[in-house]
């Protein structure tokens, strides 16, 4: 953000500084190739794959997995508890075109059957049903994979018998009726379920060719019927596996763009769901280690539209929230790396810093308990334009006035905590420097005529477009006392005050303030 000649030049509140780089925890990644719940928007989304791209850690399974910033290595096949971020589904059922059912289900549904009588039905209410025809031949190479997996552990032979139960009655099914996309669908789960129970350094069967065909029986199952928004996403999945297995080769890169694409199709066919984006923008993150360098930043670019498309669907996706920080704090790196901001208009490495510990510090405050977000917000803390969480120019009317003449507009600095935002005046604007050179403010001197608006207050937050505002991007803050307007410098400088009060607010609504008064006040 540029700032006017007379004003204190900061970013984010961080006075210019050199920063010396830290490396940060991995991205999160979550691995659940299973299909998404129908459900209400923001509701019960499914289980994702979080893959990274930048130093920070992974979660595992509920918690990020700790893995290497280039590549998101972790897409398994594994179900998660029916929660905001991961939801599971009762039962083999037809939605819109679409069988939604989980592993889990899968695996407990035909443990029971085959502790009764083995016959269970894996065909889909389109299969041809015919009860005398006989199994087909398990010489296929799909059956002689899954045949040859064993497990690591005695858990994964019990799986792995349920799993290979399953994959020979979808067989039977496809073989009644070929084009019953359903059990290719279901079969495909099954064998990328399997590539979870080799051992890593099996080459008989190997992960890759579980995976591999497991992707031949998306691509029918989605030939078959081209809406099937899960196996889209699935079976990006699977892709995105097989890439992590090749490193930074022209083979992984044609490999992430091939997930990048599927993912970009699960999301036009089904908008409403947050870990499809949060994924997609994983795989770009990954994609952008491997390109050349003038491809690159474009990627990032895309990568982080696609983690803010998720948390505006989900607030409280805190996946997906320290996934944007890690990105941003990798974009920081580059732009550092590469001598600074290109431009006026570019934003500054030290802003992109500050960005960075903003999210991460929202991570932690909605997941206090995961030591991939403590270890990372070590690690960025310091970036942030402490005692408050961000730091900015906003233009506002005179208080009581909101429909004054644009001229009467004046154009000041906000600091938004824990408590809320609230408008600067010139003199506090000079303390606020001096405190950000680490000399004491005196927080009792807030001007009583200043914009305020407590976080319990708001009602909603939102871009506004409004010919009554003056030029640039529109902020209208919705509260129980009335509507406050402001106007950023700019849309992409807008985007990051939006984040950052609804996390703030979203912190609030899950009785987590307090964890983020702690990472701001120290």
């Amino acid at each position: 953000m540029s700032a006017t000649t007379d004003e204190p030049v900061t970013q984010n509140g961080v006075l210019e500084h050199e920063k010396n780089p830290v490396q940060v925890p991995e991205p999160e990644i979550e691995h659940e190739p299973q299909p998404e719940p129908q459900s209400e928007p923001n509701s019960e989304p499914q289980p994702e794959p979080d893959s990274e791209a930048t130093s920070v850690a992974d979660p595992k399974l509920d918690e990020p997995k700790e893995t290497s910033i280039q590549s998101n290595d972790e897409s398994q096949t594994q179900s998660s508890p029916s929660t905001v971020q991961e939801a599971s589904i009762p039962v083999l059922r037809k939605d819109v075109g679409n069988r939604t059912f989980t592993m889990r289900e899968l695996l407990s549904g035909l443990k029971s059957e085959q502790g009764n009588d083995g016959s269970y039905d894996a065909s889909s209410p389109y299969s041809e049903e015919s009860p005398h025809q006989q199994q087909p031949e398990q010489n296929n190479a799909a059956m002689e994979l899954i045949d040859s997996v064993t497990g690591v552990d005695e858990e994964g032979r019990s799986r792995q018998r349920v799993l290979t139960f399953a994959a020979k009655r979808y067989a039977s099914a496809i073989e009644r009726n070929p084009e019953d996309y359903d059990a290719l669908y279901n079969w495909a789960l099954v064998l990328q379920e399997s590539a979870d129970n080799v051992s890593p350094d099996s080459t008989s069967p190997s992960k890759d060719s579980l995976l591999e065909e497991a992707c031949k029986k998306y691509d029918e199952a989605t030939h078959l019927c081209p809406t099937l928004h899960d196996a889209f996403y699935n079976w990006a999945i699977a892709i995105s596996d097989r890439a992590k297995m090749r490193g930074r080769t022209k083979e992984a890169e044609e490999l992430w763009k091939q997930a990048t694409k599927n993912y970009e199709k699960a999301v036009q066919l089904n908008w409403n769901s947050p870990q499809a984006l949060n994924n997609w923008g994983l795989a770009l993150q990954e994609l952008s280690a491997i390109v050349p360098a003038r491809e690159k930043q474009t990627i990032v670019r895309t990568a982080i539209s696609k983690f803010r498309a998720a948390i505006q669907l989900q607030f409280d996706f805190h996946r997906a929230i320290y996934n944007l920080g890690t990105v941003l704090y990798g974009l920081a790196e580059d732009t550092l790396r590469a001598g600074g901001s290109g431009g006026p208009k570019d934003v500054s490495p030290n802003e992109l810093y500050s960005q960075s510990a903003i999210y991460i510090a929202a991570a932690h405050a909605l997941k206090p308990n995961y030591s991939v977000y403590s270890s990372a917000l070590r690690l960025v803390r310091s970036m942030l334009p402490l005692p408050y969480l961000k730091v900015g120019y906003l233009s506002a009317p005179p208080m009581g006035n909101p429909v004054a003449p644009h001229s009467e507009w004046k154009r000041s600095q906000f600091v938004l905590n824990h408590e809320g935002l609230q408008q600067l005046s010139k003199g506090e604007q000079k303390q606020l420097s001096h405190s950000l050179s680490g000399r004491p403010v005196d927080a009792g001197k807030i001007d009583k005529k200043a914009v305020k608006v407590d976080i319990p207050d708001i009602v909603s937050v939102s871009p506004c477009a409004d010919l009554t505002l003056p030029p640039g991007a529109g902020l209208c803050i919705d509260t129980i006392n009335g509507t406050v307007y402001l106007v950023a410098d700019s849309w992409e400088s807008l985007d990051g005050w939006l984040d950052a009060i609804r996390l703030v607010y979203t912190i609030y609504a899950r009785n987590k303030s307090d964890v983020l008064a702690g990472i701001i006040t120290g």
